[in-house]
């Protein structure tokens, strides 16, 4: 089942929950029940505890939503360095610029591709894509330039490696979820009581207040579902990542 698909399930299962506990809860009051006589102090307490969870929502999704932007500028460093590394060794001799050139289209569909559909089911980050971008700086430290241009050619190249070996280690550092399990019981608690503060007011069975009431859960339900959906940056249902690579490497992708 696809991200989206879940997370409209989600939504409307949410929705109709309320609903039908609405339902539910009035057809079991008597006559005596007043919808009206809400004490004051669930009133101010509902206000409260929606102000206190909209500040904590509002803060785990900018922290997935900052983490996110972070992984994808992480990513076009180490495409850029790659690419950078694959320009710059046309001033090097033929057999180097060929060796480096080939090592780094080798590189390339192997970190967007196996090693990245592994990094997607948590397994991170592979000791065979360590190795080959390792062959890269090997090269280009085994080469001894003979002109100054393959001097400054050869120290420039060696820079982007070491960026692009950052950029892998800060990838293989942020594969992993975003927050802690702390923080989504905390969530997830703080929806639940939010939701059950609408029916210690009192909700009564009018389609006006059914309507909001399945709106609001909705949308708790919708927030909640876009910070799992970006809780983990290099996930199967977060942002695309690759498009770096795929525009600087369009034939390798």
């Amino acid at each position: 089942m696809s991200d989206t698909l879940m997370l409209t399930f989600v939504l409307l299962a949410a929705a109709a929950v309320v609903a039908f506990i609405a339902l539910v809860r009035t057809r079991r009051r008597d006559a005596a029940f007043d919808p009206d006589a809400t004490p004051d102090v669930i009133e101010y307490m509902t206000m409260m505890i929606g102000v206190v969870y909209a500040i904590v929502l509002g803060l785990a999704i900018a922290g997935v939503w900052d983490a996110n932007d972070g992984a994808q500028a992480t990513v076009s460093s180490e495409a850029f360095a790659l690419h950078e590394i694959s320009e710059q060794a046309a001033a090097l001799p033929p057999d180097v610029r060929d060796k480096l050139r080939s090592q780094v289209d080798a590189y390339v569909p192997y970190a967007v591709g196996e090693e990245w559909d592994g990094m997607e089911d948590g397994k991170g980050l592979t000791d065979r894509g360590d190795r080959m971008l390792g062959e890269v700086r090997q090269t280009i430290q085994d080469y001894e330039p003979r002109t100054e241009s393959q001097n400054r050619a050869a120290y420039a190249i060696a820079e982007q490696v070491t960026t692009a070996e950052q950029a892998r280690t800060t990838r293989a550092l942020d594969a992993g979820p975003t927050l802690p399990q702390l923080v989504w019981f905390g969530l997830i608690a703080g929806a639940l009581v939010s939701v059950g503060m609408v029916f210690a007011l009192q909700i009564r069975r009018t389609k006006r207040e059914l309507i909001l009431a399945g709106l609001f859960t909705a949308l708790l339900a919708f927030l909640l579902g876009l910070v799992w959906v970006l809780n983990t940056p290099y996930g199967p249902g977060g942002i695309s990542m690759t498009d770096a690579f795929d525009e600087l490497f369009p034939s390798l992708t």
